[in-house]
């Protein structure tokens, strides 16, 4: 039997919050795409319960969405030499969007 999804919220609302952020914000974007990749390696490091984004500008002014792993305590879990890592490899939209996406507006 299928779990059922968890933290779902219907795509009414969902448009209505994505469109509360392409109207107020000053940066344009709308979403990120995040690799499967990203997502697996973070959960896949020691004590990773959640996981944290943080956003941030590279050094060419592209935005960036940057992953980190949580543990149970709400703590980040940073530490190169451990092999607990910050993940960068998302794609900003414009740029890398779905167009077709009801959360486009």
């Amino acid at each position: 039997m299928k779990a059922e999804p968890v933290n779902v919220i219907p795509l009414t609302q969902a448009q209505t919050w994505a469109k509360r952020w392409q109207e107020a914000s000053s940066v344009d974007i709308k979403a990120f795409l995040i690799p499967e990749i990203d997502v697996t390696q973070v959960l896949n490091e020691p004590n990773v319960e959640n996981l944290r984004a943080y956003l941030g500008i590279d050094d060419t002014g592209n935005p960036k969405l940057m992953i980190v792993g949580v543990d149970k305590n709400g703590v980040d879990l940073i530490n190169y030499d451990q092999g607990l890592y910050v993940y960068d490899m998302t794609s900003p939209c414009p740029k890398n969007c779905d167009y077709t996406s009801p959360l486009m507006g």
